[in-house]
C-alpha cells in the first residue's frame, strides 16, 4: 500500500535511512498501519500530557488520535505522507522498532491556491534536542520538491518558544498571525503561520 498517495513522494534515497557511523541512529520513513499505536503514543505525549483532570481523559483522547492516524493511513489520498522516526530496542523477544517521533504532509487548499502543509510533529521528551525534528522537516522539504512545490507552510503556538526557534532557524519566516475575536475573548494562544521558501 502506498502511504504517501504518489510513489514519486519518497525519492529512493529516503526509503530506510540510517546512519552507519552509528547504530543508535533513528531512521525515518513512511508510516505503516503496525505503527499506529506508537503514533498516537508519541502524539498524546507531546499534545495531552498527563496532567490534572486531563489524566482521566487520555484513554479516550488516545482512541481518538488512533482512529484518526489509521483513516488516514488507509485512505492513502494523494498527495499525503505521514513519516515515522524509529529506533530499534532491545526487548526480551528480540530487537523492536519503537517510534520515538512523527510529521505529516499534506497539501491544502483554500482561496483556489494549492499549498503543502506541516502538521503534527512530535518527538518523545526523552529524544528531543537530538535533531530529530530537524530531520523530519528536512524529509518533508524533499517531499515537497518531489511534488513539485517551492513553499513549505505550518503553524505554532504563539508561546511555544522550542518550536519557534526550531522552526526560524530552519529558514521559516513569519506569514501571517491569527488574530480573531475569539482568541482575543478567551484569551488563547494565538497561532502564527509560518512559511518557507524551498
Amino acid at each position: 500500500m502506498e502511504l504517501c498517495g504518489l510513489s514519486s513522494c519518497w525519492p529512493n534515497s529516503l526509503k530506510s535511512e540510517k546512519n552507519s557511523s552509528s547504530q543508535s541512529s533513528p531512521t525515518i520513513r513512511k508510516a505503516q498501519l503496525q505503527d499506529i499505536r506508537g503514533l498516537a503514543e508519541v502524539l498524546i505525549q507531546s499534545f495531552h500530557p498527563q496532567q490534572g483532570w486531563l489524566s482521566l481523559i487520555q484513554p479516550l483522547l488516545k482512541l481518538g488520535v488512533y482512529e484518526d492516524l489509521r483513516s488516514r493511513l488507509r485512505t492513502a489520498a494523494p498527495y499525503y505522507c505521514c513519516l515515522v522516526a524509529l529506533e530499534v530496542v532491545e526487548t526480551s523477544t528480540g530487537q523492536q522498532e519503537k517510534v520515538i517521533g512523527t510529521i505529516e504532509l499534506t497539501v491544502k487548499t483554500s482561496f483556489n491556491t494549492h499549498y503543502p502543509y506541516i502538521s503534527n510533529l512530535a518527538v518523545i521528551h526523552s529524544h528531543r534536542r537530538k535533531g530529530i525534528a530537524r530531520n523530519l522537516l528536512l524529509k518533508c522539504e524533499q517531499i515537497t520538491k518531489e511534488w513539485g512545490y517551492q513553499t513549505l507552510s505550518l503553524h505554532v503556538l504563539d508561546n511555544n518558544y522550542p518550536a519557534k526557534k526550531l522552526y526560524l532557524s530552519h529558514g521559516y519566516q513569519l506569514s501571517e498571525t491569527d488574530l480573531n475575536w475569539p482568541n482575543w475573548f478567551f484569551r488563547q494562544r494565538r497561532r502564527l503561520l509560518l512559511q518557507k521558501t524551498l
